[in-house]
C-alpha cells in the first residue's frame, strides 16, 4: 500500500526581502516626506505672514490697478483690476513669445542649411553668425537693439514715411490697420474653405504620388487657391475693409497699429538668439542622415532642392525636434528679461508692478511660477505630439 503525501509551495520571501514590495514601500515614504515639508512650508509662510498682518488670498485681483500699461492686447485702462493686469501681460508675453519661434525657427533652419553649404562664403557667414550671436549675453543683446539702435530711429517729425502708410520713429512702427465692414464674414468664410481645399488637395496629392510615382505641384495649386478664393470672395462682397491709416497728431502718431520700440528690441534679440542654438541643431540633424539617402536621392534624379526637403530634412526631423523643444522652452523662459527694457509683459506687469502695489508676493510669485510652468507643459506636450507624426514608421 502506497503512502500518499502532500508537497506544499514554498513560502515566498518576508515582505521586507521582496524588492518590489520594498519599492512600493520607500515610494511612499518619498512622497509623505515631500507632502510633509510642502505643507509645512505653507503653514508657516500663513503663519509668519499672519503673525506681521500681511494679508493672503486672491481678493486684490478685484481691486483698481490705477497705473497705465503702454501696450495691451486686451481692453485695458488704469481703472481695470489687477486681474487684468495679469491678462495684459500674459498676452504680452504670449504674443513675444510666438513672434519669436515662428522668427527663430525660419532664421535658423536657413542659417542651419547655409552651414553646409557649399559655398564657402555662405557656409563661413553662417558660422560666423552662429558664433557670435550665441556667445554675446542675451540681456546685451537686447540692450543693443533698444538703445543702441531703436533708440536712435529719428523723432516722430522725422520719421521714416514709407508710401504714406508706414511710419517708423523712436516711438515705434506704425502700421494701417485694417477694419472689416458688413458683409466681411463671406471673405471669412472662402479663406476657411481654401485652408480645407488645399488640405484635401494635400492628401490627394500624397495618395496619387504612392499610388503613380507622380508629383503634384502642391505648393502652388494650393497658394493659388488660399489668395484666388479670398480675392473672389472679397469682391463679390463689395470690398467690405477698411484702413485706418496712422496720422501725425501732436507730438506722436495716432490710429492704425503700433509696434512699440520695446517689443521690436525684445522680439529682434529673441529671435536672432534663439536662431543660433537652432541653426546648429539643424546642422546636426541633417549631418545624423545617412550620406547613401543623399546619394541614392541624386540616383533618382532629385535636384539638390527636393532631395533635401523630401529625403534628408524628415528623417533629420527626428534628431531637430527634441532639442528644437528645448529651445522653445528656453525662448518663452528668456522673454521674462523684457523687464530690463519695460516691456509690459508677464513679469514687468504682474510680478512687478501690481507685486509692488499689492504687497501679495507669495500669491502673485505662485501664479507667475504656474503660468511659466504651464506654457512650457503646453510645448512639450505639443511638440511631443508632432515628433511622433513625424517620426519614421517601421513597415
Amino acid at each position: 500500500m502506497k503512502k500518499q503525501t502532500t508537497q506544499s509551495s514554498p513560502a515566498g520571501p518576508r515582505p521586507w526581502y521582496d524588492p518590489r514590495v520594498r519599492s512600493i514601500f520607500f515610494q511612499i515614504v518619498a512622497i509623505a516626506l515631500v507632502a510633509w515639508g510642502g505643507w509645512t512650508l505653507v503653514d508657516n509662510t500663513l503663519s509668519n505672514m499672519e503673525s506681521r498682518g500681511i494679508s493672503t488670498g486672491f481678493g486684490f485681483l478685484d481691486e483698481s490697478a490705477g497705473f497705465a500699461i503702454i501696450m495691451h492686447l486686451v481692453p485695458y485702462d488704469a481703472t481695470m483690476s489687477y486681474g487684468r493686469t495679469f491678462w495684459v501681460g500674459l498676452t504680452n508675453t504670449l504674443l513675444v513669445s510666438a513672434m519669436g519661434i515662428v522668427a527663430a525657427t525660419i532664421l535658423g533652419f536657413i542659417i542651419g542649411v547655409a552651414r553646409l553649404s557649399n559655398n564657402w562664403l555662405v557656409a563661413k557667414i553662417s558660422l560666423v553668425y552662429i558664433e557670435v550671436i550665441r556667445n554675446i549675453p542675451l540681456l546685451l543683446q537686447i540692450f543693443f537693439w533698444y538703445f543702441a539702435v531703436l533708440s536712435n530711429l529719428p523723432s516722430p517729425r522725422q520719421s521714416v514715411d514709407v508710401g504714406g502708410a508706414v511710419f517708423l520713429n523712436n516711438r515705434g512702427l506704425y502700421l494701417p490697420e485694417p477694419l472689416t465692414q458688413d458683409g466681411f464674414g463671406l471673405v471669412w468664410a472662402a479663406i476657411i474653405i481654401a485652408i480645407a481645399a488645399v488640405a484635401g488637395l494635400k492628401t490627394w496629392a500624397r495618395k496619387r504620388q504612392l499610388a503613380t510615382g507622380e508629383i503634384f505641384p502642391t505648393f502652388k495649386v494650393g497658394a493659388a487657391i488660399m489668395v484666388l478664393l479670398p480675392v473672389v470672395a472679397y469682391a463679390s462682397a463689395g470690398q467690405p475693409l477698411e484702413w485706418d491709416i496712422p496720422a501725425l497728431k501732436g507730438f506722436n502718431f495716432g490710429g492704425g497699429i503700433t509696434l512699440i520700440p520695446e517689443l521690436a528690441a525684445l522680439w529682434i534679440a529673441l529671435s536672432l538668439y534663439t536662431a543660433s542654438f537652432i541653426a546648429e541643431i539643424v546642422r546636426s540633424g541633417i549631418l545624423s542622415v545617412s550620406k547613401g539617402q543623399t546619394e541614392a536621392a541624386k540616383a533618382l534624379g532629385l535636384p539638390n532642392g527636393l532631395s533635401l526637403r523630401l529625403v534628408v530634412i524628415p528623417q533629420a526631423m527626428r534628431v531637430i525636434i527634441p532639442p528644437l523643444t528645448s529651445q522653445y522652452l528656453n525662448l518663452v523662459k528668456n522673454s521674462s528679461l523684457a523687464t530690463a527694457i519695460g516691456y509690459p509683459d508677464l513679469v514687468a506687469v504682474f510680478m512687478g508692478t501690481t507685486l509692488n502695489q499689492t504687497g501679495q508676493a507669495v500669491e502673485v510669485v505662485a501664479i507667475t511660477m504656474a503660468v511659466y510652468l504651464t506654457i512650457s507643459l503646453l510645448i512639450s506636450l505639443f511638440m511631443n505630439i508632432y515628433n511622433r507624426a513625424v517620426a519614421i514608421k517601421e513597415r
